[in-house]
C-alpha cells in the first residue's frame, strides 16, 4: 500500500469575508505543484459561508462538481431551470459538460459549511445534468452510505467518471473495512469529524489520506466520528 497524508493544517486558505475556503490541492489564488490534484481529484474545499452571501451566477464547462451540506442551508439555481434548497445531510451533484451557469446563497439563519469537490468527467461535452439527494447524519449511524456512484440509481446521485463517494457516520470503537478494484484505482479519505486510524495511520479530525496500491483498507474509529471515502481512477484513459 502506498499513501499520502493531507494534514488540515498545511491546506491553503483564503478568507474574503462572507467566505472562507480550506483547500487540499491547488485551487483559486492557492498553488502547491506538489498537491495539484489526486487521480481524477481536481479539487477538495471545505468551504464556509457567511448568512445571506454566496456564490451569484457564473459558469462551468467539463467538470463534475459535487457539494455535500455539512452545516446550515442553502440554495441552488441553475441555466438547466433547476431552483433547490439543500440542508445539512444534502448532497447536490452537477455534470457541467457542455456547459452551464448557476449560483448558491446561504439562505438560512446560521454560517454554513460545505465540501465543494470537483472531479474530471469520464466523458467530454455531455449535456449538462444535475442531481440532489438526502442523507441525514441519524439515517447514517454505523453505516457506511452510498452517496454518489458511476452507477444510475434511485438512492444516491450519478457521476459521470468511474467513481464512488461513501459517508461514514461511527460510534466510538467501531472498525470499517473497504474493499475496492486496484488496478488504475485510489482512495481519499476525509475526516469531517473525531479521530480515525486508517490502515495504522492517524487521521485527524480535519485531515485526508490518499492511498493506492491496495484493494482494501480498514478504519478505526477512535471516538465518534464521521468520515467521506472518494474512490476513483488513478490516471484517465
Amino acid at each position: 500500500m502506498e499513501s499520502v497524508l493531507y494534514p488540515a493544517a498545511e491546506r491553503g486558505t483564503k478568507d474574503i469575508g462572507w467566505l472562507r475556503s480550506n483547500f487540499v490541492f491547488s485551487f483559486s489564488n492557492h498553488y502547491n505543484p506538489v498537491k495539484s490534484a489526486f487521480g481524477t481529484l481536481f479539487a477538495f474545499n471545505d468551504d464556509y459561508l457567511e448568512v445571506g452571501k454566496g456564490f451569484g451566477i457564473h459558469p462551468h464547462i467539463n467538470m463534475e462538481i459535487i457539494s455535500i451540506l455539512l452545516k446550515g442551508k442553502m440554495n441552488h439555481k441553475d441555466t438547466m431551470g433547476y431552483s433547490t434548497v439543500i440542508e445539512e445531510g444534502g448532497v447536490q451533484i452537477m455534470s457541467a459538460g457542455s456547459g452551464l451557469k448557476h449560483e448558491e446563497y446561504n439562505i438560512g439563519e446560521e454560517e454554513v459549511n460545505f465540501l465543494q469537490i470537483w472531479i474530471y468527467p469520464k466523458q467530454q461535452n455531455i449535456n449538462p445534468r444535475y442531481q440532489t439527494r438526502s442523507f441525514p447524519k441519524a439515517q447514517r449511524k454505523n453505516q457506511l452510505v452510498t452517496i454518489i456512484s458511476s452507477e444510475e440509481g434511485l438512492a444516491h446521485c450519478w457521476i459521470n467518471q468511474n467513481a464512488k463517494l461513501s459517508l461514514g457516520y461511527f460510534e466510538k470503537g467501531k472498525q470499517v473495512n473497504y474493499r475496492f478494484r486496484p488496478e488504475n484505482m485510489c482512495l481519499f479519505v476525509f475526516n469531517i469529524s473525531g479521530s480515525i486510524t486508517v490502515n495504522g495511520q492517524l487521521v485527524p479530525e480535519r485531515d485526508a489520506i490518499g492511498i493506492w496500491d491496495t484493494d482494501s483498507i480498514s478504519i478505526d474509529c477512535n471516538e465518534e466520528s464521521e468520515f467521506l471515502i472518494i474512490e476513483t481512477v488513478i490516471n484517465q484513459k
